[in-house]
């Protein structure tokens, strides 16, 4: 995509919309159990992560992933976590600038990436409280599996 103001707009709108009143241990269950099953359905193999105030309470490693995409895991949750944004966001948002985020001097690229694939979980009235993190496909394709499977869960839980 060219118009990258247009795709930050939506990233942004995104993550005003989906957000949570409450998200506990069997929040965390449902939505990693869905992402799984969706993959499943596609056919395809990812990672999936989902954190709440640094606690995991849901990790799983489809047959066919890599060691490697915990570590983008572990990368793109170390940017949501420093910008309050999506992993997605932050890398278009320094395209937008004309940009890598790669190249940004004070990030060390060991421990942080700009792919989508964590969005950031947040509760309404409170703020960032964890991450939901996938690894395996496209970044546009990781980040849009969270945030199909986020609406799938406001919308079981009456919240959307």
């Amino acid at each position: 995509m060219d118009n990258y103001a247009d795709l930050l707009a939506t990233l942004a709108q995104q993550e005003e919309t989906l957000q949570f009143t409450h998200f506990d241990n069997d929040t965390a269950l449902a939505v990693g159990l869905w992402i799984v099953e969706e993959v499943r359905r596609r056919g395809k193999a990812v990672v999936v992560n989902i954190t709440r105030n640094s606690q995991v309470l849901f990790h799983y490693a489809m047959p066919g992933t890599t060691p490697d995409q915990a570590d983008w895991i572990r990368r793109k949750n170390n940017t949501v976590n420093r910008y309050c944004r999506s992993s997605y966001y932050m890398g278009i948002y320094y395209k937008n600038r004309g940009a890598a985020f790669e190249d940004v001097k004070y990030l060390d690229d060991v421990e942080f990436a700009g792919h989508g694939g964590a969005f950031p979980l947040l509760i309404r009235g409170v703020g960032l409280v964890g991450t939901v993190s996938v690894s395996g496909l496209a970044q546009a394709d990781d980040h849009a599996l969270i945030v199909a499977a986020l609406q799938a869960q406001l919308a079981a839980q009456g919240q959307a």
